[in-house]
């Protein structure tokens, strides 16, 4: 079964891609690879969640704002390769995680990202990954994650 047929099987309609919010692009392709900018999480009402996890969210709700944070890359590797049926490989996640210096869960979290990807491309969702944790993030978001992909 193709991404995009995956995507329909299981219900998933991405989001609009979020337009960056400052000087830079949200994917830049150099030979068969797409660098995705890192994204955060929107609600379905558009607002973002602000806070930190593991003091405001927890683990649970930190893996729905990762796991939303995947839609919004694939929304915008979608803009970028017309499809995700053109996807090969999930190359690299990273993922960054706004916490205090005694929260260890970060993997955790990340697996919000990374289930995802792994449902909507199988085998080729599977990818190597970092997920660490940072004393704040832009607009005071929980979660931010970035990607690299190969493609056809």
């Amino acid at each position: 079964m193709t991404p995009e047929a995956r995507l329909s099987s299981l219900g998933i309609e991405l989001p609009p891609t979020p337009a960056p919010v400052a000087t830079y692009v949200n994917a830049v392709r150099t030979g068969n690879l797409v660098f995705l900018s890192g994204k955060g999480p929107l609600e379905e009402d558009g607002r973002r969640a602000t806070g930190r996890v593991g003091v405001e969210f927890t683990v649970e709700e930190g893996y729905r704002f990762a796991r939303t944070t995947g839609l919004a890359l694939l929304a915008a590797l979608r803009d970028e390769l017309g499809s995700l049926d053109r996807v090969r490989r999930i190359v690299k996640v990273l993922g960054m995680v706004a916490s205090p210096p005694e929260f260890g869960d970060h993997p955790k979290v990340v697996n919000g990202c990374s289930d995802l990807l792994v449902q909507v491309f199988g085998e080729a969702g599977q990818h190597a990954r970092s997920a660490v944790g940072v004393s704040s993030l832009p607009s005071v978001t929980p979660v931010e994650i970035e990607m690299i992909v190969e493609v056809a």
